[in-house]
């Protein structure tokens, strides 16, 4: 069935609107040849959407040809302002944008473990608020949040999860109350650092992939044809409860101690390179992720190198489930121990891999580390405010 023609310009906006986010401004003539579409069509929409004030000329495109330079168009930035927050355990990293995405403001407030619920919500909200408005942002459209611990998928709120912080699952609901015209969604930060690494990092090129996450604690994220992959729980990629072998005894299910998560979290890690007679980078925080850096930095060290191939072992171990599992063809070592670890430790681990496993496996390091949660949370507002801004033209 043919569509309507209401339907028919909604779906040649939205593709222009795309274009215009992917590429930068556009002249008319190039929104032509990236559409496929007609001039008088292409004419009719930029029309439509300046209206909608969806778009804007944003200058001129410089060309050799004479008679008037031909005008770019570009989405009005500012129609609308977003925040991302990467909730962890110690604090909030917060950064504030426009609607394409440019980053207009940037925070972060350390929270104590000895701060009570109350007050680590009161003061996180509070910093949303504060830096909004020095972004210059009235109001916020909508709010992207990433958090440890499992997401709901019938509700996608944050669950109550052993160990974490009650105040992560508090400030949600204290946002959405606070900010009451804001869209407010929480998302795993493990599964952000995903569709962060898909997006502009390591996985750029692949629709299907896993990522390590290896920092503070351990998780993964799985990406099929380029979807993100849940579970019925929401607790696809807990791989921190892995049983695994070389750890003392097996992970409970309030307790992931005895799991992957023994081997290579940040605590097990630092206790290693303790071991090893490694050296953190001075003022490294946290002490994992300095001892892979300061391990790196000196590969002929006969300590250093004992310490990389131990943990790549225990990657890999890891690592292998998984690909025995879902055999994804690709591995993204991220967090701040998997950006510290490079290349050096990625090699190792696939090395491992190559005599473990018979499927294989291109092993990567992250390109965007500990700022992965943060990048990840900012495309997801961005992406559903543009969703629902851009269905706006056609109606």
């Amino acid at each position: 069935m043919a569509a309507s023609p209401r339907t028919a310009r909604a779906i040649n906006d939205r593709l222009a609107l795309r274009l215009l986010q992917q590429e930068g401004p556009l002249t008319a003539g190039q929104l032509k040849e990236l559409t496929g579409l007609s001039r008088p069509t292409v004419a009719d929409l930029v029309e439509r959407l300046t209206a909608a004030g969806l778009i804007e000329v944003a200058g001129e495109a410089r060309g050799r040809r004479r008679g008037p330079n031909a005008k770019l168009y570009g989405i009005v930035a500012g129609r609308a302002h977003l925040a991302a927050l990467d909730v962890r355990t110690e604090g909030v990293a917060l950064a504030v944008s426009d609607l394409v995405g440019g980053v207009l403001a940037e925070a972060s407030l350390p929270i104590a473990d000895d701060t009570g619920t109350g007050p680590a919500v009161e003061q996180a909200v509070a910093l949303v608020e504060r830096t909004a408005k020095e972004a210059g942002a009235d109001r916020l459209h909508t709010v992207g949040i990433g958090a440890p611990g499992l997401i709901d998928p019938a509700t996608g709120e944050l669950r109550d999860s052993t160990g974490l912080p009650e105040w992560h699952r508090r400030l949600v609901a204290a946002l959405q109350e606070r900010l009451p015209e804001a869209r407010v969604s929480v998302e795993n930060e493990t599964n952000l650092a995903a569709l962060a690494e898909q997006r502009d990092g390591a996985a750029r090129d692949r629709d299907t992939f896993v990522l390590l996450w290896l920092g503070h604690g351990t998780g993964a994220a799985v990406i099929l044809d380029g979807a993100l992959r849940r579970g019925a729980s929401g607790g696809t990629g807990e791989i921190g409860f892995l049983p695994v072998p070389g750890t003392r005894g097996l992970p409970s299910a309030t307790d992931c101690a005895g799991g992957f998560h023994s081997l290579a979290g940040a605590a097990a890690v630092a206790s290693l390179a303790r071991e090893c007679g490694v050296v953190p980078e001075p003022g490294a925080d946290p002490e994992a992720a300095g001892a892979v850096r300061a391990a790196v930095s000196a590969p002929r060290s006969a300590a250093h190198t004992r310490f990389l191939d131990t943990l790549a072992d225990r990657v890999a171990v890891g690592v292998a489930s998984v690909v025995a599992l879902l055999d994804p063809g690709c591995v993204v070592l991220g967090g701040e121990i998997g950006q510290a670890g490079g290349e050096a430790l990625a090699a190792r681990v696939h090395d491992r891999l190559t005599v473990m496993s018979p499927l294989p496996v291109d092993v990567r390091p992250s390109t965007l580390g500990g700022g992965a949660v943060l990048r990840g949370a900012l495309l997801t507002a961005r992406d559903h405010a543009q969703d629902e801004l851009f269905g706006v033209p056609g109606h």
